[in-house]
């Protein structure tokens, strides 16, 4: 059986029917592992595995449809989240695929297509420029699975707080004097509004003001990339069942980012300050905003004032107990920098 805690941000499995997940967290129960649908087989699908022909699912509410409807099983009510979560069992995985094990194939591997090569190439760069070790390194998302099409783009994870912190100093370098990438044109912005805003609401003035400024995306010899910032195991200091996550509602509210040191990572957190709730239940004691998807990384800056809404969450540790709000799971959620 496959080991719950080798599995993490970045990784995707295969289920005994074919079925592609991939793994959300660093932090996952026993026997079972926090995970959505990302591909499955169907005969209408435009890209192919081992002859088989499968499709992406994008949307969260899609996801958890087919879950419902084909793995009943694989949606759990967990006591440490205090609600049904996507949980595939051990017992049904019958493949892993991990980022590093696919950059590692493919840098031995001479026999590979254009955009593997573009990933490779675009590995030794951030290898070389921000002296990281290779180990560090992967490769994930269609290009791991052997998924790819001709519109996939690339996308790279970084392991450790460290080596993270020295490719993200790099990317705002490389990216200034577009010595090798190049943020997003305005066609690139409005193509990814486009594909973004079915499943995270908000105005194109407001995603454009956004994205324009993050680090970790932009454009690499034609291909669009996205660079996932993870910390190391050594570094997760939460294991699952020591902190609870109790949902108290859905809120909007009006904070001051205190602290973005971890925006850059997967989960990113931001910890707030003087926060006012504009609608749902007034509470006290909120801290922080906090999301598992991408798309919420470097959304806001220390210093700036924000207006957020999600599901409000209290997390109860062994020393305290506060509440955050939860980016991600509607597509009315949302974090945005009003200054």
């Amino acid at each position: 059986m496959t080991d719950r805690h080798t599995l993490r941000e970045g990784d995707f499995i295969k289920i005994y029917d074919g079925t592609i997940f991939e793994v959300k967290g660093l932090c996952h129960p026993s026997e079972r592992v926090i995970a959505f649908i990302r591909y499955i087989p169907d005969p209408k699908g435009d890209r192919e595995l081992d002859g088989i022909p499968y499709k992406k699912v994008y949307s969260i509410d899609e996801r958890y449809r087919i879950l419902k409807e084909r793995y009943p099983q694989f949606l759990i009510f967990d006591d440490a989240f205090g609600e049904y979560m996507p949980e595939v069992d051990l017992s049904s995985v019958i493949h892993v695929y991990r980022p590093n094990d696919k950059l590692g194939e493919l840098r031995k591997n001479a026999q590979i297509g254009k955009l593997e090569r573009q990933a490779l190439l675009f590995a030794k760069i951030l290898e070389r420029e921000a002296k990281i070790p290779w180990k560090k390194i992967g490769i994930t998302g269609s290009i791991l699975l052997g998924l790819c099409t001709d519109k996939s783009d690339i996308d790279i994870i970084i392991y450790g707080t460290k080596n993270c912190l020295r490719v993200h100093d790099t990317m705002q370098s490389l990216l200034a004097s577009e010595r090798y990438v190049s943020r997003y044109k305005m066609e690139d912005l409005r193509r990814l509004y486009q594909f973004r805003v079915k499943d995270t609401i908000m105005s194109f003035e407001d995603f454009l003001k956004h994205e324009i400024r993050k680090n970790f995306q932009g454009v690499f010899k034609g291909k669009e990339f996205f660079i996932r910032y993870v910390k190391d195991w050594n570094e997760v200091k939460e294991k699952y069942g020591e902190i609870i996550y109790k949902p108290e509602g859905y809120a909007k509210i009006r904070s001051k980012v205190l602290d973005d040191s971890e925006s850059i990572f997967t989960p990113c957190v931001y910890k707030v300050t003087d926060v006012e709730f504009m609608e749902g239940q007034r509470l006290n004691g909120l801290e922080e905003i906090a999301s598992f998807r991408g798309r919420f990384c470097e959304q806001a800056k220390k210093d700036e004032i924000v207006i957020a809404q999600g599901k409000v969450e209290r997390v109860i540790t062994r020393e305290k107990d506060y509440l955050r709000i939860l980016l991600g799971s509607k597509p009315t959620d949302f974090m945005i920098a009003i200054t």
